[in-house]
């Protein structure tokens, strides 16, 4: 693999990772190392079935869920292994939104966002609940939009804002890094404009891994790109240096449409 100069003080190191969706069969994921970098938004890009969400969901164990699921191979937030944490703990400091937006729909606004707190069993003062519940919906900029209605369910809310209610649901924990599985993939143009200007203000205070299958939002948003495929990570680097001058044949390939 193609790779960049080591990034200084990672904040996710990928080592050797390894991932099979049945234990014994081919890997879908095959001895990724890659360094991510804190405050910035990296895209990992590449065709259909290339491992791009299977890689993203090692990122906070989600994998796990499935028992089927063989994963060889560690990551690091900062320096510490996130599979000796509790679940617990890492999905406080890693949050995950997916593909379509997916607010609890038995659920008011109020709830959506706070529901990490509630199903963990974590126990707050009121006022505690409110400042939480208004800082998370300030962040995604959908305060204003629903603070008269915050005990309607979270589904009346149009695709674009409930995908921020999702991202506001991720932010109540103050995680240190957000995972995106294409998170405008099920948006119009508009709400994913208005998404994609979010994540570009939310990384300031946040590291933000995005799956995209939209070559142009990777070029548009982000700061490094990994181009997967066929469970490789064939190159990573800049995004402007990747679009520019990619380093391998593959790469130039997909991002000229040759294949994907």
């Amino acid at each position: 693999m193609e790779n960049i100069d080591r990034i200084k003080d990672p904040i996710l190191s990928i080592k050797d990772l390894s991932i099979a969706y049945n234990k014994g069969a081919k890997y879908a994921v095959k001895d990724v190392n890659v360094e991510v970098k804190k405050n910035a938004i990296t895209a990992i890009m590449g065709p259909s079935g290339c491992g791009k969400s299977t890689l993203l969901r090692a990122i906070n164990r989600m994998h796990e869920l499935y028992p089927s699921i063989e994963t060889k191979g560690n990551i690091f937030l900062h320096d510490e292994d996130i599979m000796k944490m509790s679940t617990i703990q890492l999905r406080r400091k890693i949050g995950m939104v997916f593909q379509r937006p997916n607010p609890f729909p038995t659920m008011s606004i109020y709830d959506n966002v706070i529901a990490g707190y509630k199903l963990n069993g974590i126990r707050i003062s009121k006022s505690e609940r409110d400042n939480i519940v208004e800082q998370s919906l300030r962040n995604v900029a959908l305060w204003d939009e629903v603070k008269d209605s915050l005990f309607k369910k979270g589904t009346f809310l149009s695709g674009g804002q409930q995908q921020r209610l999702c991202i506001a649901r991720a932010l109540a924990f103050q995680p240190e890094v957000i995972l995106l599985d294409e998170p405008t993939s099920a948006l119009d143009p508009i709400a994913t404009s208005r998404v994609e200007d979010l994540l570009v203000e939310l990384k300031k205070k946040y590291t933000i891994v995005l799956v995209t299958h939209n070559m142009s939002q990777a070029a548009r948003i982000s700061d490094y790109s990994m181009f997967m495929y066929l469970g490789d990570l064939v190159e990573y680097g800049k995004t402007k240096m990747m679009f520019t001058n990619p380093r391998d044949s593959k790469t130039e390939e997909y991002l000229t449409g040759k294949f994907g």
